[in-house]
């Protein structure tokens, strides 16, 4: 984690540290400077990374808080608000203290301490839990890999983020039609999402990644 530049920071915010950078976002922790109860809580922001994003950056920015605002979901993270920022959006969302899937069990092997398979277990079934009432919610989150899947570290909770490239399909249709092109992140990507076969992407896509 690093420290967050103090000078870039959305209007009504203040940084406490950065806590993620990728090659098209960095996430924050941030406190709000005035809240209606007068008590500060935290919340992490979402940026885009390039100061001029391409229309296809904002709308896939646009898209995860116009599909997730409205999820009433434990296991998904909350979206309180997508702001506009410079020449793009802040993402607003709730802080529970969770770090990766993908950082906790880089830390788990660091200090010697292997997840037993009990833990393992309870983990997946809290997964599976969550997909299953994303899929309730007629949701394909399409983009299901250890970085968008949070831990935190004490009480083992998980919820799910970044819905990017999520659809939301109506009641009557079962799935989407083959896409043009590869979604999601080629080593957890199911092969319906590669454009390369004749076949349409339903719920089963989320699965693939723990086949």
């Amino acid at each position: 984690m690093g420290t967050a530049d103090l000078t870039d920071t959305p209007p009504g915010y203040r940084w406490v540290e950065q806590i993620y950078t990728g090659t098209k976002t960095r996430v924050y922790r941030a406190v709000p400077l005035a809240n209606a109860d007068g008590k500060l809580c935290s919340v992490v922001i979402k940026l885009l990374q390039q100061d001029y994003p391409s229309f296809n950056d904002l709308l896939q920015f646009r898209n995860q808080y116009t599909i997730a605002k409205n999820l009433n979901i434990p296991g998904v993270i909350r979206l309180y608000s997508l702001e506009s920022y410079r020449n793009s959006y802040a993402l607003v969302m709730e802080d529970f203290g969770g770090i990766s899937l993908r950082e906790w069990m880089a830390r788990s092997v660091g200090e010697g301490e292997r997840a037993r398979v009990g833990n393992v277990l309870a983990i997946a079934l809290q997964i599976a839990d969550i997909l299953h009432e994303l899929h309730q919610n007629h949701v394909i989150h399409k983009d299901i890999k250890p970085d968008n899947i949070l831990i935190h570290p004490e009480t083992q909770r998980v919820k799910l983020i970044d819905f990017s490239i999520a659809s939301l399909l109506p009641k009557e249709t079962q799935e989407i039609k083959n896409p043009n092109g590869l979604e999601g992140t080629l080593a957890y990507l199911a092969p319906e999402q590669t454009g390369r076969m004749n076949r349409g992407i339903d719920y089963r896509a989320d699965f693939m990644p723990w086949a």
